[in-house]
């Protein structure tokens, strides 16, 4: 539980400094962190209602965007999503910040079904292996959805691995090699829900690669951070509006 926020029953979507729209904070696998907090939350009796906290916003369905509840400037979450793959959501499970001991089995009884459930969204979307034409595995070869791009792209491991969590669907999977043409394959991700495994998939390249070429290349990531990058994005327009609005008032009444 988040030790700032403790008094909400609430799930969050959280991406603060990725991009924004409405005065909400959206990454390129935004669908992706909304299937994993609803599945979370759907699962909770109480947090699925979103109002039980006295005195505190409602959240539909028991899921917010982090970015529209309050922004936060250097946030693991958002540090451990681009610099390192991972999709991580915030889970608030009480109105209590210290909750009495004699309560916690209560908390396990709430809480055990979503646990498990987002556990298994571990197997969602794609994953395999990056080949050249002789069949070599490709390290720090980019491997990304087509028109969804990452600050810092997702690129294979030393063994030539990807992974991506994508829901069901179609998708354009698009590898990159230093001084190469890119590589285009569709791919149609089934609904496994029921087998909890991700789609196989190994690519095979249409062209040797020299290792020291990949090994070698740039890992386009910034190095600015990123809150100074996005300072100027729509979301915190009306921020500076309203304290604007505040010192003409203190200086005008």
């Amino acid at each position: 539980m988040d030790s700032k926020l403790s008094k909400s029953l609430t799930v969050f979507t959280v991406m603060e400094a990725t991009g924004s729209l409405h005065s909400r904070s959206l990454t390129p696998d935004d669908d992706v962190f909304q299937h994993l907090a609803h599945t979370y939350a759907s699962r909770n009796p109480n947090m699925a209602k979103g109002d039980q906290c006295k005195n505190k916003m409602n959240f539909p369905n028991g899921v917010t965007n982090g970015y529209s509840w309050y922004p936060l400037r250097g946030g693991m979450q958002d540090y451990n999503y681009i610099w390192a793959q991972c999709f991580e959501i915030t889970l608030e499970l009480s109105c209590c910040k210290y909750p009495r001991e004699e309560k916690l089995p209560n908390f396990w009884e709430d809480n055990k079904a979503s646990l498990i459930e987002y556990i298994k969204q571990v197997h969602l979307g794609i994953k395999g292996q990056v080949f050249d034409q002789n069949g070599i595995p490709l390290p720090n070869v980019i491997v990304e959805v087509q028109d969804r791009k990452h600050i810092c792209p997702f690129r294979t491991n030393r063994f030539g691995e990807y992974y991506l969590l994508l829901l069901p669907g179609s998708y354009v999977i698009n590898v990159t090699v230093p001084g190469q043409a890119p590589f285009l394959t569709r791919v149609v991700i089934p609904d496994n829900s029921q087998s909890y495994s991700a789609l196989k998939k190994d690519l095979k390249l249409p062209f040797q690669v020299q290792q020291d070429s990949i090994l070698g290349s740039s890992s386009s990531c910034p190095m600015t951070p990123l809150y100074k990058i996005s300072s100027h994005s729509p979301t915190t327009k009306p921020q500076l509006f309203l304290f604007l609005l505040t010192l003409l008032h203190i200086f005008f009444k």
